[in-house]
């Protein structure tokens, strides 16, 4: 089993991400249960604007997008800015949007048959707001979503410390990661040892 978890920090490295640490939690409890997990952080990255999976001369979303389709389970994490997603997940998304009209030699789509969860920090209020965006997105993309497949954690409203900053609300948030990967894990396993079929073309038998 493989996943990948796209971190989509606005910090480039080697500049320490809260999103990164809350993510590790989880990739630590997919390790637990045999996963192998990379995790890139998209900004390092040279990912060009736009919908195709290759926009050409620099673009880096190609071997990223090799990694995701590598993977039987993805996590995007981003941090929680005026209450959206960061710009770099929403890049993210948009190169994904291409998958909607990919597909593989037997016509399934190419995001069919993997899981996807969310991982989100922030200390501003808003977490469920971004859960649902990228949820929706990856959802509409193709990907399986599990329940319970997501963990946040934030101060609330307001200014206040980071995730790294404080134990605040960890014991809770790490056991909600804990069954995160256990979800993740458990439908990845489910759907490959019985994928969905692949798709029929309207007007075949």
């Amino acid at each position: 089993m493989r996943a990948t978890i796209l971190n989509c920090t606005l910090k480039p490295s080697p500049e320490p991400s809260n999103t990164d640490a809350l993510a590790e939690v989880v990739a630590a409890g997919l390790r637990e249960l045999g996963a192998d997990v990379r995790t890139i952080r998209l900004v390092d990255h040279d990912i060009k604007p736009g919908v195709s999976s290759d926009m050409g001369d620099g673009d880096e979303w190609p071997g990223i997008r090799e990694e995701i389709l590598n993977s039987e389970i993805l996590i995007m994490a981003s941090p929680t800015w005026v209450g959206h997603p960061s710009s770099v997940a929403q890049r993210a998304i948009e190169r994904m949007d291409a998958m909607l009209s990919e597909t593989g030699d037997d016509g399934t789509p190419v995001a069919y048959n993997r899981v996807a969860g969310v991982v989100v920090t922030g200390n501003e209020d808003g977490a469920h707001h971004v859960i649902s965006e990228i949820n929706g997105a990856l959802g509409d993309i193709g990907f399986t979503i599990p329940g319970q497949a997501w963990v946040y954690w934030n101060m609330g409203p307001g200014p206040g410390p980071s995730y790294s900053d404080t134990d605040h609300g960890h014991q809770y948030v790490h056991q909600v990661a804990g069954l995160m990967a256990k979800n993740l894990y458990a439908v990845a396993a489910a759907l490959r040892d019985r994928p969905i079929p692949a798709q029929v073309s309207r007007g075949e038998d």
